[in-house]
C-alpha cells in the first residue's frame, strides 16, 4: 500500500512515459538522474530499456534488458526512482560481496523472497546513489 510520501506515478495507460512526460512529472533533479541512468544503461552497459504498461500494478514500468535477460525494473515514484533487481539464493550471495552501501545489503539480507527470487530494491533520489546501482547492474549483467 502506498503511503503519502510513496506515490507511484505513470498510472495512465494512454500516457506513454516519453522524456517530455517524465520531465513534467519528475522534479528537475530526478529527471536528470533518470536521463543519466538511461544513458548509463544504453551506453556503458549496452542494455535496452523497454517501457510497458502493466495491468497488475496498474502503472508503467521500465524493464531494462540485456538480450533476453531482465537486468532490472525501473519505476517512477513521486520522490525517487525505484530500481528492482531479482536474484536467486545462489546469485544473491554475490550481492553481499559488492562494493555498495551496507544499508542496501542489510535490506537485501532480510528481504522476503517472491517465489524463488529475492528482491533487491534501490530507491534513487540522489546522484551519488548511481554508483551503487551501477555495481549491481554490472554484477547482474555478468551472471550466467
Amino acid at each position: 500500500m502506498e503511503s503519502d510520501n510513496e506515490k507511484i506515478l505513470l498510472r495512465e495507460k494512454e500516457t506513454e512515459p516519453t522524456n517530455e512526460v517524465l520531465g513534467n512529472v519528475l522534479s528537475k533533479e530526478l529527471f536528470n538522474i533518470y536521463q543519466e541512468l538511461i544513458k548509463i544503461f544504453t551506453g556503458e552497459f549496452s542494455l535496452e530499456p523497454q517501457w510497458q504498461f502493466y495491468k497488475d500494478g496498474n502503472s508503467w514500468l521500465c524493464k531494462v534488458v540485456h538480450k533476453k535477460k531482465t537486468i532490472l525494473w525501473l519505476s517512477i515514484w513521486e520522490n525517487y526512482l525505484k530500481a528492482g533487481f531479482y536474484f536467486t539464493e545462489k546469485t544473491g550471495i554475490g550481492v553481499l560481496e559488492l562494493d555498495i552501501d551496507n544499508k542496501i545489503k542489510e535490506v537485501f539480507e532480510v528481504a522476503k523472497p517472491i517465489g524463488k527470487l529475492i528482491p533487491l530494491i534501490i530507491d534513487i533520489n540522489q546522484q551519488k546513489q548511481i554508483k551503487d546501482l551501477k555495481e549491481v547492474v554490472k554484477y547482474k549483467k555478468g551472471l550466467k
